[in-house]
């Protein structure tokens, strides 16, 4: 089992506050798949970076920094899984694979994707290569 990032425990902790108010070391454990004395480990490092707000049995809450970069982390997602959908990839395995990208892309990177995105979906050449694309995609499968 490889180690889990930071943003992968900033992100289900966002996602276990929205649920039910706190994450709690054995919800983070549990929806990461990891050991909960791994979870409690990571969660004090994040705390000292001031990312969270932890307290032993009760759970973690993000402190605005933390809400922050989960709100980073969703726009990261966002832009991937936006892109793969354009390009015909299924729903599913769209939002799948952005969780993977998201995490290992440069600002810069980043930042030319969101231009093309917003380039192909605000300008009639844009749009006029999306169309042509998904004929040839048809044509091609």
């Amino acid at each position: 089992m490889r180690q889990k990032t930071k943003e992968e425990y900033i992100e289900i902790i966002c996602s276990l506050v929205r649920e039910e108010g706190r994450a709690q070391t054995g919800r983070i454990a549990e929806a990461i798949d990891v050991k909960p004395p791994s979870v409690t480990e990571m969660l004090r490092k994040l705390e000292q970076e001031g990312l969270i707000v932890y307290e032993s049995y009760a759970g973690a809450t993000l402190t605005p920094a933390g809400e922050e970069m989960a709100r980073e982390l969703q726009r990261r997602h966002r832009t991937f899984a936006d892109l793969l959908e354009l390009l015909g990839v299924a729903g599913d395995t769209a939002e799948i694979d952005a969780c993977q990208f998201e995490h290992h892309v440069s600002p810069e990177t980043l930042n030319h994707l969101r231009l093309f995105l917003k380039f192909l979906r605000e300008t009639p050449e844009g749009q006029r290569s999306l169309s042509a694309f998904r004929e040839f995609r048809t044509e091609q499968e």
